[in-house]
């Protein structure tokens, strides 16, 4: 009888030897789960980093909008004569007056004047262009429609066809993003 306990007991302590640790597939499996987990989460960090460009961006074109609106609303007689209609261009802009002058340092604006390393301008969106067109005329006041197109990193939906600044000039319309005001004088 006692050789048949110290078999059982054999048996059992090869069994409990054998319960302890990990065999080498579950490690795998293991890995391969933290693996994709990792992988997703840095799919997240990629996606995130490129929306907070992208609203970066938007917010610096909204803030030179606005300040072309509140250039041509300060300035209506040249608004109502159509000084404002044409290509911002120049980036000296000490011996201008009225609208040339607004219009050469809004381009300095897209040109990322406002804040310079060395020789590198690092405040404009990519690609920005500026338009001004005549908007839809309301009785009696002049509508100009302030716009601005800039190249986006990742697609979305394609501007309006009525919205033309920029058109053909990032390739993909789902790469080009448009924003304006209408500004009207009286």
């Amino acid at each position: 009888m006692v050789r048949g306990l110290q078999l059982v007991m054999h048996v059992t302590s090869v069994r409990k030897a054998s319960g302890k640790g990990f065999t080498l597939i579950e490690v795998l499996v293991t890995i391969l789960i933290v693996a994709i987990g990792l992988l997703g989460f840095a799919s997240l960090q990629v996606t995130t980093l490129n929306q907070q460009f992208e609203a970066l961006q938007r917010a610096q074109v909204t803030a030179m909008i606005e300040d072309m609106a509140a250039r041509i609303r300060m300035n209506p007689s040249e608004a109502i004569s159509g000084a404002y209609y044409g290509a911002a261009s120049g980036t000296t802009c000490a011996s201008l007056t009225g609208a040339d002058r607004d219009l050469c340092e809004w381009n300095g604006m897209m040109l990322g004047s406002a804040a310079v390393k060395g020789d590198l301008n690092l405040a404009a969106p990519i690609g920005v262009q500026g338009c001004i067109e005549a908007g839809a005329p309301k009785s009696g006041e002049t509508v100009l429609r302030v716009s601005m197109a800039w190249q986006g990193i990742t697609q979305s939906a394609a501007p309006s066809e009525s919205l033309g600044c920029g058109a053909d000039s990032f390739g993909d319309d789902a790469y080009r993003r448009v924003l304006f005001r209408d500004v009207v004088v009286r």
